[in-house]
């Protein structure tokens, strides 16, 4: 049978080594158990004894170069200080816990800096642990000023009657509340959709005066469109609304009422406080119900809370007031998002509506991001298109950039332009044009005729052009083909019809105006 180790004896000079490795060199516990081949447990042990002597410190302070001085000061009993000793300031503790960067530690170090015979750090923290669950602690909440707003939705609805048709319709009662100070708000709408929950939340910000780092939201479907723990997916415009005010959104877990439970306890106390009272009350607005829960909701803000001893709203003055980040400059602008495939005429459908886009984008799926005035158009995370909102249905709204060259063209083809593109080949083709035009019951018929002519200019030139429009007025040849013929006979460059051309003599088949008669 193998003998057993037998344990290293540690005396002062291993703990020194101790206090060198992890508070100068900074190594763990598990490198110093290593480096000085002793067990973990040693390790924190002294390193606890060192913590609660106030000796978390290297090099160690005057008057400690003695080891029986630093035995001493190690080993003596820490626990509970003489009696005349102060006690500490529980209250005034939890108070300060509510600062930013202020830990358990710190306080204790200032503590014993004041007591220096006072309690150790264990004693310390178990006699504060004994405060918190006491009954009636001055802050029992841990929670940061300004760090999370957490909210939902209300189980209870309040009726409200439409006074011109007799029909009811349940108001939803929103609740808000920032977990430090506890201080809460409420409002009513007629659903818990999207433009209800964007507004809720932004008539909350403005009521705060501030927002908060983080926004502890219930699984709504119109708000969260993944409910995952790890990686939840936010609906697109309540994501674009976290970015404009700056708040983190975390989406609680599914019945997990823990992950938020200053907003459940604040849902039961409005229930009880503000909603209870009105169960008698005929409300045949949601104007005045809001006006009815605000003053309900300011009472309960300004009551004395009998466990914290100060009301909400002082509480949220003294530690969370200055805590809030500002409110952005300009409003929300609530918009949503749909995805679209662009169609092969170079238009998407929004609400029946069709708007442009760049031709070049026929078949790709573009982002649409709509507000109450504008549409606009995302591809590939950039903006590509811009329309003003209309409420046309089956409309088209086009702009001619995105068009291709050639629809262009005939998009923008107007008497008018036809009239100012012949004036700069010359005075004949301005004529011939013209009357082409005025030939025709409508305008319209001879566009192409006009075009046609026109792009004779890029084959011929501009004088040829000129000439064979002459000679078409001359002998009232009005159409395409018969300048076409002229330019590519060659006619254009004989002598002008007037000398070249000549009546033909009678001929004796033709028959006359009296065989008509």
């Amino acid at each position: 049978m193998p003998r057993r180790k037998q344990a290293r004896h540690t005396d002062v000079k291993d703990i020194r080594s101790i206090l060198r490795l992890t508070f100068e060199q900074e190594l763990s516990i598990r490198a110093v158990s290593e480096r000085l081949k002793m067990s973990k447990t040693s390790v924190s042990t002294y390193l606890l004894r060192a913590r609660e002597a106030g000796l978390a410190v290297w090099p160690l302070p005057q008057g400690l170069d003695d080891d029986e001085v630093l035995e001493q000061r190690l080993f003596r009993r820490m626990g509970r200080p003489p009696r005349d000793s102060d006690e500490p300031n529980w209250p005034k503790v939890a108070s300060e816990l509510k600062r930013k960067g202020v830990t358990l530690n710190l306080l204790w170090q200032e503590y014993r800096e004041a007591h220096p015979d006072g309690y150790g750090y264990t004693w310390f923290c178990c006699r504060f642990a004994d405060y918190e669950s006491r009954a009636k602690p001055t802050y029992r909440s841990r929670h940061v000023g300004g760090v999370a707003m957490e909210c939902d939705f209300a189980g209870h609805t309040i009726p409200i009657i439409d006074p011109s048709t007799g029909e009811i319709r349940e108001a939803q009662i929103y609740v808000a509340v920032l977990s430090a100070s506890q201080l809460t708000f409420s409002y009513a709408s007629f659903s818990q959709k999207l433009p209800d929950w964007i507004e809720a939340n932004q008539r909350a910000f403005s009521y705060f005066g501030g927002v908060t780092k983080t926004t502890i939201c219930d699984n709504l479907k119109s708000a969260v469109a993944k409910a995952l723990w790890f990686e939840p997916t936010l609906n697109a415009t309540f994501a674009a609304f976290a970015e404009h005010y700056d708040t983190t959104v975390l989406p609680a877990r599914p019945r997990r009422p823990r992950d938020k439970p200053s907003a459940e306890g604040s849902v039961l106390i409005v229930e009880r406080w503000v909603l209870a009272r009105l169960r008698n009350d005929r409300f045949f607005s949601l104007v005045d119900l809001n006006i009815r829960i605000s003053a309900l909701i300011e009472d309960l803000n300004t009551r004395t809370m009998r466990r914290y001893g100060k009301s909400r709203r002082a509480l949220f003055d003294e530690v969370e007031r200055s805590q809030l980040k500002p409110l952005p400059s300009t409003p929300f602008e609530y918009a949503e998002w749909k995805v679209a495939k662009v169609h092969p005429d170079y238009h998407v459908d929004v609400d029946k509506t069709f708007y442009s886009v760049p031709h070049g984008l026929i078949g790709r799926r573009v982002d649409i991001r709509l507000t109450y005035r504008a549409v606009e158009i995302f591809f590939d995370h950039k903006r590509i298109a811009c329309h003003i909102r209309s409420s046309q249905r089956g409309g088209h709204i086009t702009v001619n950039e995105h068009m291709p060259k050639s629809h262009q063209r005939y998009a923008n083809t107007t008497p008018h332009t036809l009239r100012k593109e012949a004036a700069k080949v010359g005075t004949n083709t301005a004529i011939f044009i013209e009357r082409l035009l005025s030939d025709r019951p409508h305008p319209e018929q001879g566009y192409r005729s006009a075009q046609g002519v026109l792009s004779l200019a890029r084959r011929y030139e501009s004088d040829r052009l000129e000439l064979a429009c002459e000679r078409a007025l001359i002998i009232n040849a009005l159409s395409y083909s018969s300048v076409a013929n002229i330019l590519k006979s060659g006619l254009d460059q004989a002598p002008p019809a007037s000398e070249a051309v000549k009546p033909a003599p009678p001929h004796g088949n033709i028959r006359g105006k009296n065989y008509y008669q």
